[in-house]
């Protein structure tokens, strides 16, 4: 896991811990096998800008980020068996469905992770 912080626009920092999804296998596995995640938790798959959630359990918020690690837009509650897509998205964030509402992320907010390649 990576812990990142999510820089707010109104000055908040919030704490995620993000499993990476950099390389083949593990992007292409997803959060495929899983019942859920837990709160503040997340994956972070790069490159990428769509999703698809064929074979999911459960609905995931999706936040996609540009290539300053910027939000640049928010997928909330993609249900199973659906896809989503942001062309100019360079990587996205995936978490359980009612996060980014729970947590307070909104477009314009940054990620900050050192790990980041």
């Amino acid at each position: 896991m990576i812990a990142a912080q999510v820089r707010c626009r109104d000055g908040r920092m919030l704490a995620l811990q993000l499993e990476p999804a950099f390389t083949l296998w593990p992007r292409f596995k997803g959060l495929l096998g899983r019942g859920r995640l837990a709160p503040a938790t997340g994956l972070w798959i790069a490159p990428c800008n769509s999703v698809h959630c064929f074979f999911m359990r459960f609905a995931i918020d999706v936040l996609y980020l540009d290539s300053q690690q910027r939000v640049i837009a928010i997928r909330h509650t993609l249900k199973p068996w659906n896809l989503s897509l942001h062309l100019s998205a360079r990587s996205v964030i995936e978490l359980a469905a009612g996060e980014c509402q729970r947590l307070g992320i909104h477009i314009g907010d940054i990620v900050q992770c050192a790990h980041y390649r």
